[in-house]
């Protein structure tokens, strides 16, 4: 048992689940969008959409599509940020189905003509703590919880794809903690998440983006220890980490 099971995350908010969760997972949503989005849609389910506004989750979807982890003082003020920062948002409230009571969608949109994949959606849980899970992405049922640096890769199904993944990660001496994959149909588009002890190096990156089977790779940070000075927000979305769809 860890400091935090017992005290829970060091935030901003009333709330660890309502809160600190939130804002977790709209900075998951940010990351793998990969740029500044200047629309978001989130759409409230169960607790969460019950309480949103009393618990501040309704502040702390935006601040974490805003780019700030939990514990950033900003969060209180993040609709003013927003509109500073261009980012246009709106909220709706739904029956996401048979998922934990604080879950949501979350859709974000960024404004670069150049940029094939304009949007991104996330579908993901509160789970009490500060703990969160993603267990939808852009319509592919898979599962990663910031807790450790992910790798996520769409590419086409097709034999010796996941082998080929998993062993430029091994040969980058990164081992993986964690790895899901689902496709929408034999031989068509799928998705991977990879969690890891650490991020693969930039070239392990290029490398994999290049092929063929691949169409784009994302490399999400750790959220549940992410500080709240701007930095990895910075690092995330500067070009050297950013990979772009194949066109």
């Amino acid at each position: 048992m860890s400091l935090l099971d017992v005290i829970g995350p060091v935030m901003v908010g009333p709330s660890s689940s309502h809160t600190a969760g939130a804002c977790r997972l709209a900075l998951l949503a940010r990351y793998t969008l990969a740029t500044v989005p200047v629309r978001a849609l989130f759409t409230l389910h169960g607790s969460f959409a019950k309480t949103a506004r009393g618990h501040g989750t309704d502040l702390a979807l935006v601040a974490g599509a805003l780019g700030y982890a939990p514990d950033d003082p900003r969060i209180p003020r993040a609709f003013e940020q927003a509109g500073r920062a261009g980012l246009s948002y709106g909220f709706e409230t739904a029956d996401l189905g048979d998922v934990h009571p604080n879950s949501v969608r979350i859709e974000l949109w960024t404004a670069e003509a150049d940029q094939p994949s304009r949007g991104v959606t996330l579908l993901g849980s509160s789970l009490g703590g500060g703990l969160v899970k993603v267990f939808e992405l852009d319509g592919f049922r898979l599962e990663f919880t910031g807790g450790s640096p992910t790798l996520l890769v769409r590419h086409r199904d097709a034999p010796g794809v996941l082998a080929r993944v998993t062993r430029v990660i091994a040969d980058d001496d990164v081992n993986v903690a964690t790895l899901y994959c689902a496709r929408r149909r034999k031989g068509g588009e799928a998705m991977m998440s990879v969690e890891c002890d650490r991020p693969i190096s930039q070239a392990a990156a290029d490398y994999l983006l290049h092929l063929n089977s691949i169409s784009w790779l994302r490399q999400i940070p750790a959220v549940m220890s992410a500080a709240s000075d701007g930095a990895h927000v910075a690092s995330a979305t500067s070009d050297g980490a950013r990979t772009e769809p194949r066109s």
